[in-house]
């Protein structure tokens, strides 16, 4: 859970670090092309269009955000009954969930519009309804972000605390639904990485609720310690229920600790693939293809509070700003270090490092294979073939082959799933799996998007 705490960390870092600095130089190389002639039929790499598109996208819905008034929607949320906010809060949870599902579907969409050579100038038109969807998307998915946000603040604010213990107690029913049901190994993957993405989203929304209360007490310290305890209540609820969760699904589904090493080496693994110069995919798009957290909505919302409550006025203010920037490149770079540092160390103790130089087919960002099409399509769920794939990381071949039966006829799985008097249709499944064709490892699975990243 940490590590992967640490990679959503470093994947929206990159949002305010490394990609103002990507977008000035691929207009710096925009603008003075004709100075040096044209050399290339692409006038900017896929990655540098890349690169402008999220500049341009998080510009525009920073400035389409100030039309959505954050005391108006407390003052509104705020007049509003406490079962009706619990239950808004639930369907905000919800709606946050399908929104990550294909949000990053529709970013994909835009990106590899824009990069892919056309042959007629009358193709590139096709980037504009793509461009004008992906921009809805983040500002849509920045305003459920913010009403998240807001029904927190009125929780922190409420005298009594009811409405910030039924929230609380909202993580307890997570338990009920998720615990008494069939886990496998790459079920309980997609969870972890779920549960990893819900707790970095939580701490986000905790630091807006933070900001916006100092504001309103005049940054006074002595608030901050009255916040103090609320907040550590939420982490630690957050904490103890995934806890709890995650044991009993273990338990009960006869799947041992082990496998959150595996899961750690998975996410080990797309770091360090990542990196490799015949790389298709930056890595905050790997982190958005597999823990389903998408960092523009978040970073815009981020922007607008904090440009909202921090008022910059005079020279040494604006140097306080650079040194902060400063600061926050630095943050960004050694977590990048110590994360590339420590998913080397996983990968080598997984002996996963024959994927790493096994290159992907070739193919270029403008034509892609079929091989990384389909790749990408199962993105949206783990069809049955690969729920029943032996084990996140890769292992001998003839384990594989005997852990495939393992986990149908377990006893534990019978017993879990099936009665008595359906055993004969479990022993035909598995003649049946025995004579499929090999499956594929869950880490070839998401691990190119579309587009290109590279700048050579």
């Amino acid at each position: 859970m940490f590590f992967g705490i640490f990679l959503c960390l470093d994947a929206f870092l990159y949002v305010f670090t490394l990609l103002p600095l990507r977008v000035f130089l691929a207009l710096f190389r925009l603008f003075t092309l004709p100075c040096y002639g044209l050399r290339d039929r692409r006038l900017l790499q896929p990655a540098q269009v890349c690169d402008i598109l999220k500049g341009v996208i998080l510009i525009i819905c920073y400035f389409m955000m100030h039309y959505v008034d954050y005391s108006m929607m407390y003052h509104l949320i705020r007049g509003q009954s406490v079962i009706k906010l619990y239950i808004i809060y639930n369907m905000l949870e919800v709606a946050d969930r399908l929104f990550s599902s294909f949000g990053q579907d529709i970013l994909d969409a835009l990106y590899w519009t824009a990069t892919e050579p056309k042959e007629r100038k009358r193709a590139h038109i096709g980037v504009i309804p793509h461009f004008f969807m992906a921009v809805l998307y983040v500002f849509l998915h920045a305003i459920l972000i913010m009403v998240q946000a807001t029904t927190l603040n009125v929780a922190f604010n409420s005298h009594n605390k009811s409405l910030l213990t039924i929230m609380m107690s909202n993580n307890f029913v997570e338990i009920k639904g998720s615990v008494f049901k069939k886990f496998e190994k790459n079920n309980l993957f997609q969870m972890s990485n779920s549960d990893i993405k819900e707790r970095f989203t939580n701490y986000v929304l905790l630091l807006i609720v933070c900001l916006r209360n100092m504001e309103q007490f005049s940054w006074n310290p002595d608030h901050l310690w009255v916040l103090f305890p609320d907040v550590c209540m939420v982490i630690a609820s957050e904490i103890a229920v995934d806890i709890v969760k995650h044991a009993f699904i273990t338990k009960f589904n006869d799947i041992t600790a082990d496998v959150y090493s595996e899961y750690r080496a998975s996410l080990a693994f797309d770091l360090v693939s990542s990196r490799q110069k015949n790389a298709y995919t930056d890595y905050s798009d790997s982190v958005a293809r597999r823990m389903g957290f998408i960092p523009l909505p978040l970073a815009v919302l981020l922007i607008r509070v904090v440009t909202s409550s921090i008022k910059v006025q005079g020279i040494l203010s604006y140097a306080c700003v650079i040194l902060f920037y400063f600061g926050l490149i630095s943050l960004k770079i050694l977590n990048s270090i110590v994360l590339l540092g420590k998913s080397c160390q996983y990968v080598k103790e997984a002996k996963m490092e024959e994927k790493l130089f096994n290159p992907p087919p070739a193919s270029t960002p403008g034509k892609p294979s079929s091989k990384s099409q389909s790749k990408c399509k199962p993105s949206q769920g783990l069809s049955t073939e690969e729920n029943l794939s032996t084990s996140i990381t890769s292992q001998p071949v003839h384990q594989k082959e005997n852990v495939i039966p393992l986990l149908v006829t377990s006893n534990s799985d019978q017993f879990l799933t099936t009665p008595d008097g359906d055993e004969k249709d479990i022993t035909q499944e598995n003649s049946e799996l025995k004579h499929r064709s090999s499956k594929k490892d869950l880490l070839e699975i998401d691990r190119f998007t579309i587009c290109g990243n590279r700048i050579d």
